[in-house]
Protein backbone atom coordinates (compact mmCIF):
# COMPACT_ATOMS: atom_id res chain seq x y z
CA UNK A 1 0.00 0.00 0.00
CA UNK A 2 1.46 3.39 -1.33
CA UNK A 3 2.19 5.84 1.27
CA UNK A 4 -0.63 8.60 1.61
CA UNK A 5 -3.08 10.58 3.29
CA UNK A 6 -6.18 8.52 4.23
CA UNK A 7 -9.63 9.29 2.73
CA UNK A 8 -10.76 10.44 5.71
CA UNK A 9 -8.26 13.26 5.83
CA UNK A 10 -8.79 13.73 2.39
CA UNK A 11 -12.73 14.57 2.69
CA UNK A 12 -11.87 16.81 5.98
CA UNK A 13 -9.53 18.82 2.94
CA UNK A 14 -11.61 18.21 0.36
CA UNK A 15 -13.66 21.58 0.28
CA UNK A 16 -10.65 24.15 0.00
CA UNK A 17 -9.30 22.11 -2.96
CA UNK A 18 -9.26 23.38 -6.65
CA UNK A 19 -10.63 19.88 -8.56
CA UNK A 20 -14.13 21.30 -9.25
CA UNK A 21 -12.55 24.56 -11.14
CA UNK A 22 -10.26 22.16 -12.62
CA UNK A 23 -12.87 19.62 -13.76
CA UNK A 24 -14.67 22.07 -15.51
CA UNK A 25 -11.79 23.64 -17.18
CA UNK A 26 -11.20 19.91 -18.28
CA UNK A 27 -14.87 20.03 -19.48
CA UNK A 28 -14.34 23.35 -21.74
CA UNK A 29 -11.38 21.63 -23.03
CA UNK A 30 -13.05 18.46 -23.96
CA UNK A 31 -16.68 20.22 -25.16
CA UNK A 32 -15.20 21.51 -29.01
CA UNK A 33 -13.79 17.65 -30.06
CA UNK A 34 -16.35 15.59 -32.05
CA UNK A 35 -16.35 11.88 -30.16
CA UNK A 36 -18.07 8.69 -31.47
CA UNK A 37 -17.63 4.76 -30.00
CA UNK A 38 -14.20 5.06 -32.41
CA UNK A 39 -12.00 7.71 -33.86
CA UNK A 40 -9.30 9.87 -33.49
CA UNK A 41 -12.18 11.99 -31.57
CA UNK A 42 -11.97 9.69 -28.55
CA UNK A 43 -8.21 9.79 -28.69
CA UNK A 44 -7.75 12.97 -28.45
CA UNK A 45 -10.42 13.43 -25.68
CA UNK A 46 -8.01 10.32 -23.50
CA UNK A 47 -5.13 12.01 -24.36
CA UNK A 48 -6.62 15.10 -22.50
CA UNK A 49 -6.92 13.10 -19.65
CA UNK A 50 -4.03 12.16 -19.39
CA UNK A 51 -2.77 15.85 -18.02
CA UNK A 52 -4.39 14.43 -15.08
CA UNK A 53 -3.81 11.29 -14.51
CA UNK A 54 -1.07 8.28 -15.86
CA UNK A 55 -4.03 6.39 -17.67
CA UNK A 56 -3.18 3.93 -20.49
CA UNK A 57 -4.86 3.89 -24.04
CA UNK A 58 -5.76 0.46 -25.36
CA UNK A 59 -6.97 -0.12 -28.80
CA UNK A 60 -9.32 -3.44 -29.91
CA UNK A 61 -8.90 -4.14 -33.71
CA UNK A 62 -12.51 -3.66 -36.04
CA UNK A 63 -13.85 -6.96 -36.20
CA UNK A 64 -12.85 -8.35 -32.46
CA UNK A 65 -15.92 -10.59 -31.40
CA UNK A 66 -16.71 -9.60 -27.95
CA UNK A 67 -19.35 -11.81 -26.90
CA UNK A 68 -22.54 -11.70 -29.21
CA UNK A 69 -21.04 -8.37 -30.60
CA UNK A 70 -17.87 -7.19 -33.23
CA UNK A 71 -16.16 -4.32 -32.65
CA UNK A 72 -16.91 -1.82 -35.72
CA UNK A 73 -15.40 -0.46 -38.18
CA UNK A 74 -13.69 2.84 -37.84
CA UNK A 75 -15.53 6.71 -38.11
CA UNK A 76 -13.60 9.73 -38.66
CA UNK A 77 -14.45 13.12 -39.83
CA UNK A 78 -13.23 16.54 -41.20
CA UNK A 79 -16.03 18.31 -42.16
CA UNK A 80 -19.64 18.57 -43.50
CA UNK A 81 -22.26 21.40 -44.34
CA UNK A 82 -25.14 22.03 -46.62
CA UNK A 83 -24.52 25.24 -48.68
CA UNK A 84 -27.14 27.26 -50.28
CA UNK A 85 -27.02 28.29 -53.72
CA UNK A 86 -24.76 30.80 -53.03
CA UNK A 87 -22.08 28.97 -51.78
CA UNK A 88 -23.02 29.98 -48.14
CA UNK A 89 -22.96 27.41 -45.40
CA UNK A 90 -26.47 27.04 -43.42
CA UNK A 91 -25.29 24.17 -41.51
CA UNK A 92 -21.84 23.83 -40.64
CA UNK A 93 -20.31 21.05 -38.53
CA UNK A 94 -17.59 24.14 -37.91
CA UNK A 95 -19.74 25.52 -35.80
CA UNK A 96 -21.19 22.86 -33.91
CA UNK A 97 -20.31 19.03 -34.00
CA UNK A 98 -23.92 17.55 -33.24
CA UNK A 99 -24.59 19.12 -36.76
CA UNK A 100 -23.91 15.60 -38.39
CA UNK A 101 -25.67 12.41 -37.76
CA UNK A 102 -22.87 10.62 -35.54
CA UNK A 103 -21.51 7.91 -37.51
CA UNK A 104 -22.41 9.10 -40.66
CA UNK A 105 -21.13 7.58 -44.27
CA UNK A 106 -19.87 10.14 -46.56
CA UNK A 107 -21.45 11.66 -48.97
CA UNK A 108 -21.38 15.19 -51.44
CA UNK A 109 -24.09 16.14 -53.61
CA UNK A 110 -27.01 18.12 -54.60
CA UNK A 111 -30.01 18.07 -53.71
CA UNK A 112 -33.75 20.06 -53.32
CA UNK A 113 -35.16 19.92 -49.91
CA UNK A 114 -38.04 17.68 -50.46
CA UNK A 115 -35.16 15.17 -50.83
CA UNK A 116 -33.11 16.33 -48.38
CA UNK A 117 -35.53 16.49 -45.63
CA UNK A 118 -36.06 12.81 -44.67
CA UNK A 119 -32.17 13.29 -43.55
CA UNK A 120 -32.70 16.47 -41.70
CA UNK A 121 -33.65 15.89 -37.81
CA UNK A 122 -34.61 19.04 -35.33
CA UNK A 123 -36.33 19.89 -32.17
CA UNK A 124 -39.83 21.33 -33.21
CA UNK A 125 -40.11 21.90 -29.12
CA UNK A 126 -37.47 23.22 -28.71
CA UNK A 127 -37.31 24.95 -32.05
CA UNK A 128 -33.43 26.79 -31.17
CA UNK A 129 -31.89 23.49 -30.01
CA UNK A 130 -30.27 20.82 -32.27
CA UNK A 131 -30.56 17.27 -31.43
CA UNK A 132 -27.69 14.62 -31.33
CA UNK A 133 -28.80 11.60 -33.25
CA UNK A 134 -26.41 8.79 -34.01
CA UNK A 135 -26.47 5.71 -36.50
CA UNK A 136 -23.85 3.60 -35.41
CA UNK A 137 -24.97 -0.11 -36.94
CA UNK A 138 -26.26 1.07 -39.73
CA UNK A 139 -24.80 2.60 -42.52
CA UNK A 140 -26.50 5.97 -43.09
CA UNK A 141 -26.17 9.67 -43.10
CA UNK A 142 -28.01 13.21 -42.23
CA UNK A 143 -27.95 16.20 -40.47
CA UNK A 144 -29.28 17.81 -36.89
CA UNK A 145 -30.50 21.33 -37.11
CA UNK A 146 -32.70 23.92 -34.92
CA UNK A 147 -35.79 23.48 -36.39
CA UNK A 148 -35.64 27.69 -37.01
CA UNK A 149 -32.85 26.49 -38.94
CA UNK A 150 -35.40 24.32 -41.30
CA UNK A 151 -38.05 26.34 -41.45
CA UNK A 152 -35.63 29.45 -43.15
CA UNK A 153 -34.47 26.76 -45.86
CA UNK A 154 -36.05 27.32 -49.47
CA UNK A 155 -38.25 24.19 -50.79
CA UNK A 156 -37.10 25.12 -54.77
CA UNK A 157 -33.56 25.61 -53.86
CA UNK A 158 -31.03 23.55 -54.91
CA UNK A 159 -28.60 23.08 -51.96
CA UNK A 160 -25.22 21.21 -52.00
CA UNK A 161 -24.65 18.81 -48.84
CA UNK A 162 -21.27 17.42 -48.16
CA UNK A 163 -20.14 15.15 -45.45
CA UNK A 164 -16.67 14.25 -45.64
CA UNK A 165 -15.89 10.99 -43.39
CA UNK A 166 -14.09 7.83 -43.35
CA UNK A 167 -16.03 4.29 -41.92
CA UNK A 168 -12.74 1.98 -42.57
CA UNK A 169 -11.22 -0.75 -40.36
CA UNK A 170 -9.59 0.45 -37.87
CA UNK A 171 -9.92 0.25 -33.44
CA UNK A 172 -12.24 1.17 -30.62
CA UNK A 173 -10.37 2.82 -27.99
CA UNK A 174 -10.85 3.14 -24.49
CA UNK A 175 -8.58 4.38 -21.20
CA UNK A 176 -8.23 2.30 -18.17
CA UNK A 177 -6.25 3.52 -15.32
CA UNK A 178 -5.65 1.30 -11.99
CA UNK A 179 -4.39 2.22 -8.73
CA UNK A 180 -2.86 -0.69 -6.45
CA UNK A 181 -4.40 -0.70 -3.00
CA UNK A 182 -3.75 -3.03 0.00
CA UNK A 183 -5.71 -6.01 -1.34
CA UNK A 184 -6.58 -6.93 -4.80
CA UNK A 185 -9.85 -6.42 -4.05
CA UNK A 186 -11.52 -4.20 -6.70
CA UNK A 187 -13.80 -1.18 -7.49
CA UNK A 188 -14.48 -0.67 -10.90
CA UNK A 189 -15.31 2.95 -11.75
CA UNK A 190 -16.32 3.70 -15.80
CA UNK A 191 -18.18 5.94 -17.63
CA UNK A 192 -18.95 6.67 -21.45
CA UNK A 193 -17.12 8.54 -23.47
CA UNK A 194 -17.95 8.49 -26.72
CA UNK A 195 -20.49 11.67 -27.08
CA UNK A 196 -19.68 14.86 -29.09
CA UNK A 197 -20.26 18.30 -27.14
CA UNK A 198 -22.86 17.15 -24.64
CA UNK A 199 -21.41 18.52 -21.09
CA UNK A 200 -23.08 16.84 -18.61
CA UNK A 201 -24.32 13.64 -20.16
CA UNK A 202 -20.67 12.52 -20.82
CA UNK A 203 -18.14 15.33 -20.12
CA UNK A 204 -19.28 15.69 -16.86
CA UNK A 205 -18.77 12.10 -16.14
CA UNK A 206 -15.47 12.18 -17.74
CA UNK A 207 -13.57 14.78 -15.69
CA UNK A 208 -15.43 13.77 -12.52
CA UNK A 209 -13.96 10.56 -13.06
CA UNK A 210 -10.13 11.89 -14.09
CA UNK A 211 -9.91 13.94 -10.91
CA UNK A 212 -11.26 11.44 -8.48
CA UNK A 213 -8.75 9.10 -9.77
CA UNK A 214 -6.09 11.83 -9.16
CA UNK A 215 -7.69 12.75 -5.68
CA UNK A 216 -7.36 8.54 -4.77
CA UNK A 217 -3.97 8.11 -6.13
CA UNK A 218 -3.26 10.40 -3.45
CA UNK A 219 -4.36 8.26 -0.21
CA UNK A 220 -3.21 5.11 1.47
CA UNK A 221 -6.19 2.47 0.04
CA UNK A 222 -7.83 -0.50 1.28
CA UNK A 223 -9.02 -1.48 -2.02
CA UNK A 224 -7.55 -1.43 -6.04
CA UNK A 225 -9.53 0.92 -8.16
CA UNK A 226 -9.79 0.75 -11.77
CA UNK A 227 -11.05 3.32 -13.85
CA UNK A 228 -12.43 2.95 -17.41
CA UNK A 229 -12.94 5.78 -19.99
CA UNK A 230 -15.30 3.52 -22.75
CA UNK A 231 -17.06 4.20 -25.54
CA UNK A 232 -21.22 3.43 -24.24
CA UNK A 233 -22.40 -0.28 -24.35
CA UNK A 234 -19.72 -1.52 -26.65
CA UNK A 235 -17.13 -0.16 -24.65
CA UNK A 236 -18.33 -1.76 -21.99
CA UNK A 237 -19.13 -5.49 -23.94
CA UNK A 238 -15.43 -4.92 -25.33
CA UNK A 239 -14.03 -4.39 -21.90
CA UNK A 240 -15.67 -6.70 -20.50
CA UNK A 241 -15.11 -9.61 -23.03
CA UNK A 242 -11.53 -9.05 -23.08
CA UNK A 243 -11.02 -8.93 -18.58
CA UNK A 244 -13.09 -11.77 -17.50
CA UNK A 245 -10.44 -12.98 -15.87
CA UNK A 246 -10.40 -9.75 -13.21
CA UNK A 247 -14.24 -9.74 -12.84
CA UNK A 248 -14.17 -12.33 -9.97
CA UNK A 249 -11.76 -9.05 -7.90
CA UNK A 250 -14.24 -6.83 -8.22
CA UNK A 251 -16.34 -6.18 -5.28
CA UNK A 252 -17.54 -2.68 -5.80
CA UNK A 253 -18.45 -1.11 -8.89
CA UNK A 254 -19.70 2.85 -10.10
CA UNK A 255 -20.90 3.93 -13.55
CA UNK A 256 -21.03 7.84 -13.49
CA UNK A 257 -22.49 10.06 -15.37
CA UNK A 258 -24.42 13.75 -15.26
CA UNK A 259 -23.14 14.94 -12.70
CA UNK A 260 -22.40 18.51 -13.70
CA UNK A 261 -26.47 19.74 -13.85
CA UNK A 262 -28.16 21.41 -10.34
CA UNK A 263 -30.70 18.27 -10.04
CA UNK A 264 -30.50 16.28 -6.93
CA UNK A 265 -28.77 13.45 -6.40
CA UNK A 266 -30.26 9.98 -7.87
CA UNK A 267 -28.66 6.28 -7.77
CA UNK A 268 -29.77 3.65 -9.61
CA UNK A 269 -29.03 0.02 -7.35
CA UNK A 270 -27.19 -2.65 -8.81
CA UNK A 271 -28.97 -5.87 -10.09
CA UNK A 272 -28.18 -7.35 -6.70
CA UNK A 273 -30.67 -4.50 -5.21
CA UNK A 274 -28.81 -4.87 -1.47
CA UNK A 275 -24.71 -4.60 -2.45
CA UNK A 276 -22.60 -3.08 -0.21
CA UNK A 277 -22.10 -0.21 -2.80
CA UNK A 278 -25.68 0.29 -3.04
CA UNK A 279 -26.03 0.25 1.19
CA UNK A 280 -22.86 2.40 0.77
CA UNK A 281 -24.89 5.11 -1.32
CA UNK A 282 -28.06 5.16 0.47
CA UNK A 283 -26.71 6.04 3.56
CA UNK A 284 -24.53 8.60 2.55
CA UNK A 285 -27.51 10.07 0.65
CA UNK A 286 -29.67 9.54 4.14
CA UNK A 287 -26.83 11.41 6.06
CA UNK A 288 -25.83 14.45 3.30
CA UNK A 289 -28.28 14.62 0.48
CA UNK A 290 -31.56 14.27 1.73
CA UNK A 291 -33.64 15.32 -1.46
CA UNK A 292 -31.72 12.35 -3.43
CA UNK A 293 -33.37 9.28 -4.59
CA UNK A 294 -32.48 5.58 -4.74
CA UNK A 295 -34.38 3.62 -7.94
CA UNK A 296 -34.29 0.12 -8.69
CA UNK A 297 -32.26 -1.53 -11.25
CA UNK A 298 -33.68 -1.93 -14.69
CA UNK A 299 -32.16 -2.91 -17.92
CA UNK A 300 -32.27 0.15 -19.20
CA UNK A 301 -29.95 2.84 -18.84
CA UNK A 302 -25.83 3.38 -18.89
CA UNK A 303 -23.41 0.21 -18.95
CA UNK A 304 -24.47 -1.02 -15.07
CA UNK A 305 -27.13 -2.89 -17.43
CA UNK A 306 -23.52 -4.68 -19.04
CA UNK A 307 -22.21 -4.88 -15.91
CA UNK A 308 -25.14 -6.55 -14.46
CA UNK A 309 -26.70 -9.02 -17.50
CA UNK A 310 -27.17 -12.32 -15.70
CA UNK A 311 -23.61 -14.10 -17.30
CA UNK A 312 -21.38 -10.90 -15.53
CA UNK A 313 -23.67 -10.05 -12.45
CA UNK A 314 -20.96 -7.91 -10.57
CA UNK A 315 -22.50 -5.02 -7.98
CA UNK A 316 -22.11 -1.82 -10.18
CA UNK A 317 -24.76 0.82 -9.85
CA UNK A 318 -25.02 4.26 -11.60
CA UNK A 319 -24.24 7.59 -10.11
CA UNK A 320 -26.15 10.91 -11.29
CA UNK A 321 -27.45 13.62 -10.50
CA UNK A 322 -30.40 14.45 -12.54
CA UNK A 323 -31.09 10.82 -14.83
CA UNK A 324 -30.69 10.51 -18.43
CA UNK A 325 -33.45 11.52 -20.70
CA UNK A 326 -35.25 13.58 -17.42
CA UNK A 327 -34.22 16.49 -18.23
CA UNK A 328 -35.18 18.76 -21.22
CA UNK A 329 -31.31 19.44 -22.46
CA UNK A 330 -30.45 16.04 -23.04
CA UNK A 331 -29.01 14.87 -26.09
CA UNK A 332 -29.29 18.63 -27.37
CA UNK A 333 -27.12 21.29 -27.85
CA UNK A 334 -28.55 22.90 -25.04
CA UNK A 335 -26.18 20.11 -22.76
CA UNK A 336 -23.70 23.03 -22.90
CA UNK A 337 -20.68 24.81 -20.98
CA UNK A 338 -23.72 27.05 -19.36
CA UNK A 339 -25.52 23.88 -18.39
CA UNK A 340 -22.92 22.13 -16.17
CA UNK A 341 -21.72 24.45 -12.98
CA UNK A 342 -18.35 23.99 -10.54
CA UNK A 343 -20.41 24.20 -7.40
CA UNK A 344 -22.33 20.77 -9.04
CA UNK A 345 -19.01 19.05 -9.55
CA UNK A 346 -17.94 19.99 -6.47
CA UNK A 347 -20.57 18.13 -4.79
CA UNK A 348 -20.26 14.81 -6.64
CA UNK A 349 -17.06 14.88 -6.24
CA UNK A 350 -17.35 15.03 -2.54
CA UNK A 351 -20.12 12.98 -2.37
CA UNK A 352 -18.28 9.88 -4.40
CA UNK A 353 -15.47 10.54 -1.66
CA UNK A 354 -18.26 9.71 1.01
CA UNK A 355 -19.37 6.83 -0.01
CA UNK A 356 -15.63 5.85 -0.87
CA UNK A 357 -15.01 6.86 2.09
CA UNK A 358 -17.12 4.35 3.70
CA UNK A 359 -16.46 1.44 1.44
CA UNK A 360 -12.83 2.03 2.52
CA UNK A 361 -13.29 1.53 6.37
CA UNK A 362 -16.55 -0.74 6.09
CA UNK A 363 -15.62 -3.96 8.15
CA UNK A 364 -16.84 -6.71 10.32
CA UNK A 365 -15.79 -6.29 14.37
CA UNK A 366 -15.67 -9.02 16.65
CA UNK A 367 -16.50 -7.84 20.70
CA UNK A 368 -13.47 -9.20 22.55
CA UNK A 369 -15.56 -8.67 25.77
CA UNK A 370 -19.01 -9.62 24.71
CA UNK A 371 -20.05 -10.77 28.35
CA UNK A 372 -22.41 -7.50 29.56
CA UNK A 373 -21.11 -4.08 28.61
CA UNK A 374 -16.97 -3.94 29.71
CA UNK A 375 -16.19 -0.80 32.10
CA UNK A 376 -15.80 1.95 29.27
CA UNK A 377 -15.45 4.64 32.26
CA UNK A 378 -12.00 3.06 33.74
CA UNK A 379 -10.49 3.25 29.76
CA UNK A 380 -11.58 6.67 29.45
CA UNK A 381 -13.91 6.22 26.57
CA UNK A 382 -16.50 8.68 27.31
CA UNK A 383 -15.45 11.44 26.01
CA UNK A 384 -12.98 10.24 23.02
CA UNK A 385 -15.59 10.65 20.54
CA UNK A 386 -14.97 13.61 18.73
CA UNK A 387 -17.59 15.18 16.33
CA UNK A 388 -20.37 13.99 18.10
CA UNK A 389 -23.16 16.63 19.91
CA UNK A 390 -22.88 15.18 23.32
CA UNK A 391 -21.32 12.40 25.82
CA UNK A 392 -24.69 10.55 25.50
CA UNK A 393 -24.04 10.07 21.58
CA UNK A 394 -21.18 9.28 21.68
CA UNK A 395 -21.33 6.53 24.51
CA UNK A 396 -24.68 5.34 22.37
CA UNK A 397 -22.31 4.88 19.35
CA UNK A 398 -20.23 2.90 21.01
CA UNK A 399 -22.76 0.50 22.59
CA UNK A 400 -24.22 0.43 19.60
CA UNK A 401 -21.08 -1.21 18.01
CA UNK A 402 -20.10 -3.36 20.91
CA UNK A 403 -23.71 -5.30 21.13
CA UNK A 404 -23.61 -5.63 17.13
CA UNK A 405 -20.16 -6.45 16.48
CA UNK A 406 -20.69 -10.50 16.69
CA UNK A 407 -18.71 -10.83 13.52
CA UNK A 408 -22.17 -10.61 11.38
CA UNK A 409 -22.69 -6.86 10.87
CA UNK A 410 -20.80 -4.91 9.37
CA UNK A 411 -20.15 -0.94 10.08
CA UNK A 412 -22.48 -0.07 7.57
CA UNK A 413 -25.08 -2.41 9.21
CA UNK A 414 -24.49 -0.66 12.55
CA UNK A 415 -24.88 2.89 11.33
CA UNK A 416 -27.79 2.13 9.89
CA UNK A 417 -30.02 0.62 12.59
CA UNK A 418 -28.68 2.81 15.05
CA UNK A 419 -29.49 5.67 12.55
CA UNK A 420 -25.98 7.52 13.55
CA UNK A 421 -23.71 8.70 10.44
CA UNK A 422 -21.37 5.93 9.34
CA UNK A 423 -18.40 8.48 9.95
CA UNK A 424 -19.30 8.56 14.05
CA UNK A 425 -19.64 4.73 14.22
CA UNK A 426 -16.16 4.13 12.39
CA UNK A 427 -14.62 6.46 15.06
CA UNK A 428 -16.32 4.36 17.44
CA UNK A 429 -14.68 1.51 16.54
CA UNK A 430 -11.57 2.81 16.13
CA UNK A 431 -11.16 3.93 20.02
CA UNK A 432 -12.66 0.33 20.40
CA UNK A 433 -10.22 -1.46 18.92
CA UNK A 434 -7.48 1.11 20.37
CA UNK A 435 -8.68 0.20 23.80
CA UNK A 436 -8.52 -3.84 22.91
CA UNK A 437 -12.25 -4.16 23.22
CA UNK A 438 -12.57 -4.89 19.73
CA UNK A 439 -10.65 -6.58 16.54
CA UNK A 440 -11.29 -7.27 12.94
CA UNK A 441 -13.43 -10.50 12.61
CA UNK A 442 -10.94 -13.42 12.13
CA UNK A 443 -10.43 -15.72 8.99
CA UNK A 444 -11.51 -13.17 6.42
CA UNK A 445 -9.22 -11.34 4.26
CA UNK A 446 -8.99 -7.98 4.96
CA UNK A 447 -11.34 -6.87 2.10
CA UNK A 448 -13.95 -8.97 3.31
CA UNK A 449 -13.98 -7.53 6.85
Amino acid sequence: MKAGISSGEFLAKFDNSTMAPNAYALIKRLFPICRSITGDGIRASLNLLRDIIPLEIHEVPTGTQVFDWTVPKEWNIRDAYIKDNTGRRIVDFRDNNLHVLNYSIPVHRKMRLAELTPRLFTLPDHPDWIPYRTSYYQENWGFCLSHNQLERLNRDEEYEVCIDTDLEDGSLTYGEYFITGATKKEMLISCHSCHPSLCNDNLSGMAVSAFLAQALGAMSLRYSYRFIWIPGTIGSITWLALNEACLPDIKHGLVLSCLGDTGPFHYKRSRHGNAEIDRAVEHTFRHHAPNSEMLDFSPYGYDERQYGSPGINLPVGCFMRTPNGQYPEYHTSADDLNFVTIASLDGSLTQLLRVIQVLEENKRYINLNPKCEPQLGRRGLYRQVGGLKDIASGQMAILWILNLSDGKHDLLDIANQSGMPFHQIAEAASLLCASELLEVRNGLRPAEC
